[in-house]
C-alpha cells in the first residue's frame, strides 16, 4: 500500500474515532434526558441569564420533562437539573456547530436529535409545547411518568 494511502487511512480512522468520541460523550443522555444546551460567548451574556431565569422559574416542570440544562459560557461548561455531558466547551461547540461568539439555545431530544434551535432565549411555553408534542413525551404522559 503506498504511503499516501496509509496516511489517508490513518487520518480517516482518527477522524472517525474523534467523531465517535464526540457523539458518545452526549450519549449519556440518550433515551433518559432531553438536554437544553445554552451557548453564550461568556458568563455575563444577558441571554444566558434570561434562559437560566426561565428554567429556574419553572424548575419542577423542567424536571418532570427530564430536561438537563447544559450551559456553555465561553470556555466553561456547567449543568443544572442533572449530570454534565462529559465534554468541554470546544467539543460541544464543534458537535453542534456553534461559533465561540454566538448565543444559541438547542433543545435535544432523548433520541439525540436537535428538536429546536434559537439564537435568542426560548420561553418555557415554547420549550414545553415542543417537548409535549414529541411522541416519546406523549407516551410518557399517557403512562404517567
Amino acid at each position: 500500500m503506498p504511503k499516501r494511502w496509509s496516511l489517508t487511512l490513518m487520518l480517516a480512522a482518527a477522524a472517525a474515532g474523534l467523531a465517535a468520541g464526540t457523539a458518545s460523550a452526549m450519549s449519556g443522555y440518550m433515551w433518559k434526558n432531553r438536554p437544553l444546551v445554552v451557548f453564550a460567548p461568556g458568563g455575563t451574556h444577558p441571554g444566558l441569564a434570561q434562559q437560566k431565569a426561565i428554567i429556574a422559574s419553572l424548575r419542577p416542570a423542567f424536571i418532570d420533562r427530564n430536561v438537563v440544562a447544559v450551559y456553555v459560557a465561553g470556555d466553561s461548561v456547567s449543568t443544572d437539573l442533572g449530570a454534565g455531558p462529559g465534554m468541554g466547551a470546544a467539543q460541544l461547540r464543534s458537535r453542534f456547530g456553534v461559533a465561540p461568539g454566538a448565543f444559541r439555545v438547542l433543545l435535544v431530544g432523548k433520541d439525540g436529535g436537535v428538536k429546536l434551535s434559537s439564537s435568542s432565549p426560548v420561553s418555557a411555553q415554547t420549550l414545553f409545547a415542543t417537548i409535549d408534542a414529541m411522541p416519546m413525551r406523549r407516551d410518557e404522559m399517557r403512562k404517567g411518568r
